[in-house]
C-alpha cells in the first residue's frame, strides 16, 4: 500500500510541475502593445531602465513579456560587466522585482 501511495504522490508532483510550466504563456508584440495602451502594464523601456540601474553597465540580452497565473511578467536577461548572465522577472503592472538570479 505504501508503494502505491508513493507512486501516486510522485505522479501528482509530476503533474503539478507540468501544469506550472504550461501555465506560462509568451505574449506577442501586438498583445503587449494593447496591454500597454490600456494601462494594464508599464512600458518596457521604464522597466528595462530599472533593471539596468540594478546592474550598471550591463548589456541587455533578451526581454520578453509572459503571462504566468494571470500575472504579466517581463523576463529580462542581462550580461553584467563581470560577465555574469542575470535573469530578472519584473511584474509588468507594478515594476516590482519578483526574481533576480544568475542564469
Amino acid at each position: 500500500m505504501k508503494l502505491n501511495l508513493r507512486a501516486s504522490s510522485r505522479a501528482a508532483l509530476a503533474l503539478l510541475a507540468f501544469c506550472s510550466v504550461v501555465m506560462a504563456r509568451d505574449l506577442d508584440q501586438d498583445e503587449a502593445l494593447r496591454l500597454r495602451q490600456q494601462g494594464v502594464i508599464l512600458p518596457l523601456e521604464q522597466l528595462l531602465a530599472q533593471a539596468l540601474d540594478r546592474y550598471p553597465g550591463a548589456k541587455l540580452l533578451e526581454a520578453e513579456l509572459e503571462e504566468k497565473h494571470d500575472v504579466y511578467i517581463y523576463e529580462v536577461e542581462l550580461l553584467t560587466t563581470a560577465g555574469v548572465v542575470r535573469e530578472l522577472d519584473i511584474e509588468a503592472a507594478t515594476g516590482r522585482l519578483l526574481k533576480d538570479k544568475e542564469d
